[in-house]
């Protein structure tokens, strides 16, 4: 894939740092369990502070626009993409298109071992997913995000997942403690599908136009497919595997 105009945001290694919470996760989700996102989302403004930042893929831009046209936080806060050089052109189309609108602050890691899609396939080979997936992703997401979270000293980060995405993330809560010790906050645990999209058409939000062709879950170009009617959300993810996880989520 040729240069795009993410490329300037990309970000230089520096010298990793952590940074942790002592907040009692258990005692959070008896608080937060039944609340609004919004109401999550305020509280980690309040009490977090420098350490927070979103990590999204841009499938839509639900979460920013809850923050940043909604709570109006004092302070930005980072927003984390891994352009993983296999995304599709839609993909860092919305990635773009809500940097410019919301005026965030993008940081954007990607592997070290290539700049392009191409020069990817030169140094891993042609096809890596469909000879080493789990290496695949560890590439292009799990080390780009473990190095993210070092060396913008994370000690929280927001996602976007939801327990109705599949039966894995069914028992998922809303605070959850990974095993580097940070904070990671699942604010919109409890929304289903129906929930997102009435949320994106009461306001307007930007999504990535691959929702529009049947694309329900969207990830790599190589990885993902339109999903048929019947068929669950994330079925067109990895298709005719039993993979239902990238990895950025299971450590």
């Amino acid at each position: 894939m040729e240069h795009n105009k993410l490329d300037s945001f990309v970000k230089d290694s520096t010298h990793p740092q952590e940074k942790s919470l002592s907040f009692n996760v258990a005692s959070l989700n008896e608080q937060f369990n039944n609340s609004t996102p919004q109401e999550i989302l305020s509280w980690c403004i309040k009490n977090i502070g420098s350490g927070l930042v979103i990590t999204t893929s841009f499938s839509t831009s639900v979460i920013v626009n809850m923050l940043y046209r909604e709570l109006n936080p004092k302070q930005s806060i980072p927003v984390l993409f891994l352009d993983t050089l296999h995304h599709f052109p839609e993909t860092l189309e919305a990635a773009e298109d809500a940097r410019y609108f919301y005026g965030l602050d993008l940081r954007v890691y990607r592997t070290t071992t290539a700049s392009t899609r191409e020069e990817f396939a030169q140094v891993h080979g042609d096809t890596l997913w469909e000879r080493d997936i789990e290496r695949f992703h560890y590439l292009t997401k799990v080390e780009p995000l473990q190095r993210a979270l070092n060396e913008m000293n994370v000690s929280a980060w927001i996602t976007g997942r939801r327990r109705n995405q599949s039966d894995i993330r069914q028992e998922m809560s809303v605070f959850e403690r990974e095993s580097q010790g940070r904070l990671k906050i699942n604010p919109l645990a409890n929304w289903t599908r129906e929930d997102v999209w009435q949320y994106i058409q009461e306001h307007q939000v930007l999504y990535n136009s691959l929702h529009d062709k049947g694309y329900t879950s969207i990830g790599d170009e190589p990885l993902t497919t339109p999903v048929e009617e019947g068929e669950t959300e994330r079925a067109g993810r990895w298709r005719g595997s039993k993979k239902c996880e990238c990895g950025i989520h299971l450590w």
